[in-house]
């Protein structure tokens, strides 16, 4: 797959309208039953918010170096100010919101314990538009489609996305020839009628078709159905494990192509849909055909599904998957990937752990050290000395191995989930900027002694001290080496 695309798309300007909703996240741990009736007691710990709905399509858009406008109905409340004076800045995205008296704006509220939910609630009341907010909604759009290169309708089935909204900015996207593309929630696809491409998910395609999309077969004959009832250029069916199926009647006229999913390991499915159809838009902004557009599009949904929650995938870790970027291996990242990908990580109720070392010539005393750093947290970062500083505090003859075989050795330990580099004599800059939640060392460390202790102490973290295995010394091994002694 050609990783070339990312650069072509590459601040295009797409327009997300659809259904914004506020996910709130609300983390504690459960350590006893309640006496009053059987459900657990959450214990208070941190409460974080994010942009959800049509806005986890903008946040895709924007992690994956596009640039976007976010047009939606919030209320008149505190969760709408949140939304659109606070996160859209931080995920710079620029907002053109409908703000209603009396509709609230749509919140759901995850309640989460060691990794886990157990509680979602939701607050909506299904919008309704009248002649008047549909109006403003098209206008809105009227007023960006002219610097725009693709839409996104995002419909959650919330109600903003009504008929005559999507008349309205379906008409004007194919006056000016930008694509649409459309994530649906409705058996009713005609209202979809003159848009570029349709993104059903495999139960939505058999709802819309009466199609149980079983197999590659039935699969591509509800695409087909999908298409013809939905009257949109072309149709790709999501279908979870099984990969897409892919009907462009103007690439290939008579036939569908199935393509089989291309994650490794699923952790999460939530919020894989929208990565879906951020990679797909970006794709086609910048000039791609469906079909390729598709694969690059599971290519991303193949990374979305390994993370926990709707979690953004970034440009870089795309590029990586798609044969591009340096090192090959989607664990080896630089220190800025590194800050976004463990506060992805941490606003999704992940421990992030961090142990940090030369690891020249890894050994199996290393091997068991990192096994029990993982132990001790939900993710493990690993941060290596680059070569000139390992040159420092060993001498002109270290490393043995170079920080990029060093590197892609420590990738391929399946305790290890990321690695990245600091080129000083010490990490702890790079500890200030992680903010990991748990600061892991051998135990011929104290905690006093641990560089980045004091840091991590004093924002509610913990230092943990593993046990160390006996015999083993990089040091050592050299030494023997040079020796031509045998253990």
């Amino acid at each position: 797959m050609d990783a070339s695309w990312i650069d072509r798309w590459s601040g295009k300007r797409i327009c997300v309208v659809g259904d914004v909703m506020l996910d709130r996240f609300v983390y504690g741990h459960v350590e006893r039953v309640s006496p009053e009736a059987p459900i657990p007691i959450l214990r208070h710990e941190s409460e974080k918010c994010m942009l959800g709905g049509a806005a986890n399509v903008a946040r895709n858009i924007v992690g994956l170096g596009g640039e976007v406008s976010l047009i939606g109905v919030l209320g008149r409340d505190g969760e709408g100010d949140v939304i659109a004076d606070r996160l859209c800045a931080a995920d710079d995205i620029t907002g053109h919101f409908v703000r209603l008296d009396g509709h609230p704006t749509t919140v759901k509220t995850r309640y989460v314990s060691g990794g886990q939910q157990i509680l979602r609630l939701d607050v909506e009341t299904v919008l309704a538009p009248d002649d008047a907010v549909a109006a403003v909604l098209v206008d809105r759009f009227e007023q960006v489609v002219h610097r725009v290169d693709a839409v996104v309708l995002s419909d959650y089935a919330k109600g903003v996305l009504s008929p005559a909204v999507i008349a309205g900015i379906v008409a004007a996207a194919k006056a000016r020839g930008v694509p649409v593309v459309v994530d649906p929630k409705t058996r009713d696809v005609a209202r979809y009628a003159g848009a570029s491409v349709l993104t059903p998910n495999a139960s939505e395609a058999a709802m819309i078709a009466g199609i149980a999309c079983t197999d590659d077969a039935a699969a591509e004959i509800a695409a087909k159905r999908v298409r013809d009832l939905a009257r949109v250029d072309a149709v790709v069916l999501t279908r979870g494990a099984q990969g897409m199926t892919i009907f462009a009647p103007a690439e290939d006229a008579e036939r569908a192509v199935s393509i089989p999913t291309h994650a490794s390991e699923v952790f999460d499915v939530s919020g894989a849909g929208d990565t879906v159809v951020a990679t797909m838009t970006l794709a086609l902004a910048a000039g791609a055909a469906v079909t390729t557009a598709a694969r690059i599009a599971n290519v991303a949904a193949g990374i979305a599904v390994g993370k926990r929650g709707t979690a953004v995938v970034r440009a870089q870790e795309l590029a990586k998957a798609l044969g591009g970027g340096s090192g090959g291996d989607p664990k080896i990242v630089s220190n800025e990937e590194a800050a976004a990908v463990v506060a992805d990580w941490k606003a999704h109720g992940l421990e992030v752990g961090f142990t940090n070392g030369c690891f020249d010539l890894l050994h199996p005393g290393h091997v068991e050290l990192l096994k029990k750093s993982r132990a001790a947290c939900d993710r493990l970062v690993v941060a290596l000395n680059t070569d000139a500083s390992v040159r420092r505090l060993k001498g002109p003859t270290r490393p043995v191995q170079n920080e990029h075989a060093r590197s892609v050795v420590m990738a391929a330990i399946d305790s290890v989930d990321l690695v990245t580099l600091f080129g000083e004599d010490t990490p702890l800059e790079l500890i200030e900027r992680l903010k990991p939640d748990v600061l892991i060392k051998g135990a011929d460390y104290t905690v006093e002694t641990v560089v980045g202790s004091s840091f991590v102490l004093a924002h509610g973290g913990r230092v943990a001290l593993v046990p160390l295995e006996v015999g083993h010394s990089t040091t050592s091994i050299i030494a023997r080496a040079n020796t031509g002694e045998s253990e």
